[in-house]
């Protein structure tokens, strides 16, 4: 019984997973486990996909990655090859970018409290946009900007008060949150008379995000009739209107049978549709931007992680333990997510068995699929654990001291190791002896 291929996945007549033309159980053997794979021809056509869609609508766009899902060297001059710009949240990622070679042009920074040594370092480097966030960061920026006798484009970033369906945890659109201006108190019309006497500020346009997991097209539309409800009124009183309106992301992946995603042209059009029945009058089509992670490399990335332990308890469960946990995918313990799984050595045989896959972690939290179907498994299988390319490494810690997976890129018939494993020298790299550690008086 063959199920949940995903990408460019395939069984070997060794009844095998295969990803990207190579056995996933090999791969196991080769770089450990656990391990992080990304089938990079699923990401490639994903970000076609989008790009294609805006070229079938004729505007003028920008696709950009949001680099907080999955952020390493190799992923971002992938993003570089497939044509796409780059979203950063912190220094460090801005730092990951500026390594690769990234185009600094098309980085954009976000943040809801970006340091000022952030922000000098993006000065420095001349970015191309930055999503301000509040009031503070408003100045904060002006002031450094001045000082260094450059000028800095920007996007205020909104909260439209458009809630999308999905994790409480993750909605970030609505009015109370603790992203960005508030549409309908008066802080963006507020924020926008403000740039208007910098002189060290361009303000490019607006930005929104109104959540993640979305699933239909509702929620852009609502969000972009609102926007330009205001942006009516504000381009009759002061001439404003954006050159750039930024539409986020939150498209929606599958990571379940239970999911249903759109094709990424359905959000695409209604998007666009939404916005020309909007552009009215002397006001000018915006360029569109939007901001895939997700989107792009959650479905692309598997982790493989190697049988251990099981605990049957009689009529109640049976727990399977692999050699991973919430150290490599934190999303079941924070979100409550839920994956699906296989065998990947036993690809030819029924999921006829039903499992708890349990992490190693000293926590009982540390669950990755409770209720799972699966083939039989033994201790030294191989598990596969289907869409984890987004949050996965990005979120993997060392608690228990466990050393973070490494990353492997696999596109036709090949491997690249694009990320090592830490080590436990790693571990205790920045630990200082007691009495080094003891700051005197």
């Amino acid at each position: 019984m063959i199920v949940n291929l995903y990408g460019t996945s395939a069984v070997s007549d060794e009844g095998h997973l295969k990803v990207g033309g190579i056995d996933t159980v090999q791969l196991g053997k080769k770089f450990g486990t656990a391990l992080y794979v990304y089938d990079v021809a699923m990401i490639r056509d994903k970000a076609r996909a989008f790009r294609s869609a805006f070229e079938r609508e004729n505007v003028n766009y920008q696709v950009a990655y949001a680099s907080k899902a999955f952020s390493c060297m190799a992923m971002i001059q992938l993003a570089e090859e497939e044509g796409l710009s780059l979203d950063v949240v912190s220094g460090g990622e801005l730092y990951t970018a500026l390594k690769a070679g990234f185009p600094v042009e098309r980085i954009h920074f976000h943040g809801n409290n970006k340091s000022e040594s952030e922000i000098r370092m993006a000065l420095d480097a001349e970015i191309g946009c930055f999503v301000v966030d509040n009031f503070y960061e408003l100045s904060l920026l002006e002031q450094i900007a001045e000082e260094k006798n450059v000028k800095a484009n920007v996007l205020l970033r909104i909260t439209p008060g458009i809630e999308a369906h999905t994790h409480d945890y993750i909605l970030t659109g609505q009015e109370d949150s603790k992203f960005g201006f508030d549409l309908q108190s008066g802080q963006v019309e507020r924020a926008i008379l403000d740039v208007t006497k910098m002189s060290a500020i361009h303000l490019l346009g607006l930005h929104c995000h109104i959540g993640s997991q979305i699933f239909e097209t509702n929620g852009f539309v609502m969000a972009i009739e609102k926007i330009y409800s205001y942006l009516t009124t504000w381009y009759d009183a002061y001439g404003f209107e954006p050159e750039v309106l930024n539409l986020g992301g939150g498209f929606g992946i599958r990571y379940t049978s239970e999911d249903h995603p759109l094709p990424v042209g359905n959000y695409i059009e209604a998007m666009i549709e939404t916005i020309r029945n909007q552009v009215t009058g002397q006001m000018n089509m915006p360029e569109i931007w939007i901001e895939p992670g997700r989107s792009l490399v959650g479905e692309a990335g598997l982790t493989l992680y190697t049988v251990g332990s099981h605990k049957n308890v009689p009529e109640l469960r049976h727990y399977l333990a692999v050699d991973g946990g919430m150290t490599d995918n934190l999303r079941p313990a924070l979100y409550q997510a839920k994956y699906e799984a296989t065998i990947a050595n036993r690809m030819n045989e029924a999921k006829d068995h039903l499992y708890s896959v349990a992490g190693k972690c000293c926590e009982s939290g540390d669950m990755l699929i409770w209720d799972c179907q699966l083939q039989r498994a033994i201790a030294g299988d191989t598990m596969a654990v289907f869409s984890t390319g987004a949050y996965g490494y990005s979120m993997a810690n060392n608690y228990n001291r466990l050393p973070r997976p490494a990353v492997v890129f696999v596109e036709n018939g090949e491997a690249n190791l694009v990320v090592e494993r830490e080590s436990y020298e790693d571990l205790v790299r920045h630990d200082l002896p007691l009495k080094q550690a003891i700051i005197s008086k």
